[in-house]
């Protein structure tokens, strides 16, 4: 029997409007895992490099620290350096002055000269010019001088001087 007019069409399980409602829900479902695992792989990128940027900061640290000794190591050797150049100077003044001291009638052979203590070895025409061309002068320096004279064949004297500072002296002079 054949009531209609039209010829009737077969149902479908899945209508056109169900369709796009699944589409929507799928398309919307995948967005959401995306997103998740999207973000799920920055998490773990993001605690991979901080890792990284902490190892870093540790070797950086140790590094800071070695060349904080290394510059103190440094300025230790360039305050001993300095010290040194300065006692050189102050050496080679003093060396100089002394040679100053000495007169022209008189000769050096050796000069020690020590912290505490000057030796002088030498000729000098007679005991008078020794005594007033050089020992006042070392007499002035010094607070103990000592001099021995030594004849010698064409009548001239070899003489050894020792002159001390005491004590007292120097421990002002040093601070």
């Amino acid at each position: 029997m054949k009531h209609s007019f039209i010829t009737p069409r077969t149902k479908r399980l899945i209508s056109g409007e169900l369709r796009l409602v699944l589409f929507f829900f799928t398309v919307t479902i995948a967005m959401v895992v995306g997103t998740y695992i999207f973000l799920g792989y920055k998490t773990y990128d993001f605690a991979h490099e901080r890792t990284m940027v902490a190892q870093k900061e540790k070797g950086l640290n140790r590094s800071i620290s070695q060349m904080e000794e290394q510059i103190k190591t440094i300025e230790a050797e360039a305050k001993i350096a300095e010290q040194v150049t300065t006692d050189n100077t102050v050496m080679k003044e003093s060396i100089r002055n002394l040679f100053d001291l000495v007169p022209e009638d008189i000769t050096l052979s050796r000069a020690e000269l020590e912290s505490r203590s000057l030796i002088l070895y030498g000729t000098t025409p007679n005991k008078d010019t020794y005594e007033y061309m050089l020992h006042a002068p070392l007499r002035s320096i010094f607070h103990r001088t000592y001099t021995s004279f030594y004849p010698i064949e064409n009548g001239w004297y070899r003489f050894v001087s020792t002159n001390y500072l005491d004590d007292e002296t120097v421990e002002e002079v040093e601070e």
